[in-house]
């Protein structure tokens, strides 16, 4: 497959550089933390790493530091909750003084508690606000801002509504980057987790949003599973992001470099991966940290393979134990076949 990188797509990983959108992993509450960014970094080098959303009231009134991250995240992009353009402008200040390679606004999740507090998916019927927000925010930064969104809310899920809301935001705020999540998200009546799995997707409805504006760069999201299916939706468009495969099949990204970023290094094998995480769990060890809240992300590295069940059952039975450390993911690598050269 004959890469085609743009400016949108120079990634080196060091802070500064423009991130690529050719491949990223889905922000997730209470998954994608610092500690799996780190995880998902030793399969990917290049691939566009997302926060947790992280709502602006955290940020500005909130005790915790909720900007921390590892150096060996970038390229690394914030993703934040919000529909107050000052507040945004404030916390992307933030994020670009703190090293963020990247900006994300939700205009996507669905769930009760955003849309009480006027963000996420039911900003799809603000179009003016959120380019009003995305603006505020590119006028104080450098690094880019984009948006992530659906294709569509309850019954505003027409194709106009949508060419409706992307050329209200790209054209008011200069916005060029977003990545479309292929289904509508109902409001209410359905979870956030039914948001995820029960409207269809439509794959087709992106690829025509990209053709439309040839000009904007365009990612698509949801049920995404394979390094194939990736590379289809490439034909069409500029990224694609991946969420709960990722995570609960991290081994999918381990090609990754090589077949969508050209990399020459050699594909890293399961157990090495599990290795490069030993110094860096020594450390968080020693800074406070507990084994279970690393080792929880790495549960379906082995998923398909001889022993994965007992590699996630002795982590789960043990990682939790005080004075955990390095040691059980040892003992858990004993579970996998020997003969495996994974």
């Amino acid at each position: 497959m004959t890469l085609n990188v743009d400016k949108h797509q120079e990634t080196s990983g060091i802070a500064g550089d423009y991130p690529s959108s050719r491949f990223s992993v889905a922000p997730m509450l209470d998954w994608t933390d610092r500690h799996c960014r780190y995880f998902h970094r030793q399969l990917s080098e290049h691939a566009l790493l997302y926060t947790e959303m992280v709502t602006t009231g955290a940020i500005i009134h909130g005790k915790a530091d909720y900007l921390a991250y590892n150096e060996e995240e970038h390229p690394l992009s914030l993703q934040l909750g919000g529909s107050n353009p000052v507040d945004l402008a404030h916390c992307a200040k933030l994020a670009q003084e703190r090293g963020y390679d990247e900006v994300n606004l939700n205009v996507g999740c669905p769930s009760d508690r955003v849309q009480n507090g006027r963000f996420g998916a039911c900003l799809m019927g603000e179009a003016e606000l959120v380019a009003q927000c995305v603006s505020a925010m590119r006028e104080v930064v450098d690094i880019p801002v984009t948006v992530k969104t659906r294709i569509g809310i309850d019954d505003q899920d027409s194709y106009q509504f949508l060419t409706d809301f992307i050329g209200t935001v790209s054209e008011k705020s200069g916005c060029d980057d977003f990545t479309i999540h292929a289904r509508k998200a109902w409001l209410s009546g359905l979870s956030p987790k039914e948001n995820r799995e029960i409207p269809p997707l439509d794959y087709p409805r992106v690829y025509q949003l990209k053709r439309d504006f040839p000009h904007l760069t365009m990612a698509v999201n949801g049920g995404v599973k394979t390094l194939a299916e990736i590379e289809a939706h490439l034909e069409h468009l500029d990224g694609v992001m991946v969420g709960r495969e990722a995570y609960q099949n991290p081994y999918m990204m381990a090609e990754l470099d090589q077949r969508l970023f050209g990399s020459n290094k050699p594909v890293k094998k399961r157990r090495e991966v599990v290795e490069a995480m030993y110094p860096y769990i020594e450390r968080q060890i020693a800074n406070g940290s507990y084994l279970n809240h690393i080792s929880r992300h790495m549960l379906g590295l082995f998923q398909n393979m001889p022993g994965a069940r007992q590699w996630r059952r002795h982590i789960s039975e043990n990682a939790h134990k005080p004075g955990a450390g390095i040691e059980v993911l040892q003992q858990a690598l004993e579970k996998i076949p020997a003969h495996l050269d994974v």
